[in-house]
């Protein structure tokens, strides 16, 4: 049954009714596909032939219910009624939304969009996975603008001698078998580091940013209706076939009370935020111009570091430690590296399990104000205080410095 926020759908946010279209208006936009869902294809709504306005879609939705019409075939103008509710609430231009513009350009969509998370959290305690997402798309939004403002092929550029040490040192040591035995980064690393261009570092940039606008299509729109429309509106999302029914399990544990339960809802859609919707954008980035990817991938994962209290960077979770029999000979390489690389799912679902769901989950149920007014500091000087690759130099001479090579 449509709840009583969801049937008001045929007024204006003023309270003035607005005249109801025909069947035959309504029929354009019936089973209308969704071909820039996933935002990889260009700037823009999701499908830029429906209504841009909340105020235009509203009565097409009264139309379509008041006919019984199942929600598969209004599917494309719900979904894009809650999404362009949304970036009005958030104060994004989604027409003019292109994340291939590039960091500087969308400075005002990251900080809004990430704004727009951490009120959800500060608002409705239930809702963590948005105050996560807010709190780590600081470092996130952080990084990318320091690569992209100063120029950053320099700073790349420095891993690159230290990388090709270590793989200098491994050969020596033991050999190719050595050497393939390194995480696949640090190889890309030594191979490219020099010669990665800004042309390169543009490319990713634009691929990363596809995936943060991609993230906020999918789960913002759920969390939009669940707040305006309770469970009623994100079933009716659900029933359109755009989410799988998980998602509406998902929703039902969060409004539960239950704290196991509510934990559990979160996790659900973090998992689907990482697997189902930029599993596949990630491994596109990291396949780019191989090993260019390879190379700007693993090096987001040395130098990343969330910003949730407790949480290691990425590259004190598993660092590379390795022992390999060579002619005899036992072979140990250590390195402060990381032994994995964020942008590969596994590895990445891995971290967040060990380091940021238990640890953000702790701050909320421990930590609330400390991390509530953490999340009301302007989100311009949050992202500022993020800017990693300032350190880039220091840090890979450290690395170089505590890197042993032992044959036994």
């Amino acid at each position: 049954m449509i709840s009583v926020a969801l049937m008001a759908c045929a007024l204006t946010p003023t309270g003035s009714v607005i005249a109801s279209p025909t069947s035959e208006v309504l029929a354009r936009y019936l089973d209308a596909p969704l071909p820039n869902r996933d935002a990889s294809h260009g700037a823009g709504a999701p499908n830029p032939d429906l209504p841009h306005r909340s105020s235009q879609i509203r009565p097409l939705l009264a139309q379509a219910r008041s006919e019984a019409l199942a929600p598969s075939r209004y599917g494309a103008l719900l979904y894009t009624y809650w999404l362009v509710r949304t970036t009005e609430k958030a104060g994004i231009d989604l027409a003019q939304w292109n994340p291939r513009a590039g960091a500087t350009a969308n400075l005002t969509n990251l900080e809004r969009s990430y704004r727009y998370y951490e009120d959800l959290q500060l608002a409705h305690r239930e809702l963590r996975w948005a105050g996560m997402a807010g709190q780590v798309g600081a470092d996130f939004g952080g990084g990318l603008i320091d690569l992209e403002l100063g120029g950053r092929v320099f700073e790349i550029s420095r891993l690159q001698p230290v990388m090709a040490e270590i793989v200098r040192r491994s050969s020596a040591a033991g050999g190719d078998r050595v050497v393939a035995a390194l995480p696949a980064g640090v190889r890309a690393l030594a191979e490219v580091g020099a010669t990665i261009t800004p042309a390169d570092i543009t490319a990713v940039i634009g691929q990363i940013l596809v995936m943060q606008k991609n993230i906020f299509g999918d789960l913002m729109p759920l969390h939009t209706a669940y707040v305006d429309g309770g469970l009623d509106a994100v079933r009716e999302l659900v029933r359109t076939g755009l989410y799988p029914t998980d998602v509406l399990d998902a929703f039902t544990d969060i409004a539960s009370g239950d704290a196991a339960r509510i934990s559990a809802g979160n996790g659900a859609l973090l998992r689907r935020e990482q697997e189902a919707v930029v599993a596949r954008q990630w491994d596109e980035t990291r396949a780019y111009r191989a090993p260019v990817g390879d190379a700007l991938t693993y090096a987001s994962t040395i130098v990343g570091s969330p910003s949730v209290a407790g949480v290691r960077p990425m590259r004190a979770h598993r660092p590379y430690d390795v022992t390999t029999r060579v002619a005899g000979r036992t072979v140990r390489v250590t390195t402060p590296l990381p032994s994995w690389n964020w942008s590969v799912f596994v590895s990445r679902w891995e971290y967040i399990n060990a380091e940021l769901l238990p640890k953000y989950e702790w701050q909320v149920a421990h930590n609330w104000d400390a991390l509530a007014a953490y999340m009301r500091t302007p989100y311009d000087r949050q992202l500022q205080q993020h800017r990693v690759l300032f350190n880039l130099g220091p840090l890979a001479q450290s690395i170089l410095d505590q890197t042993k090579v032992t044959v036994k």
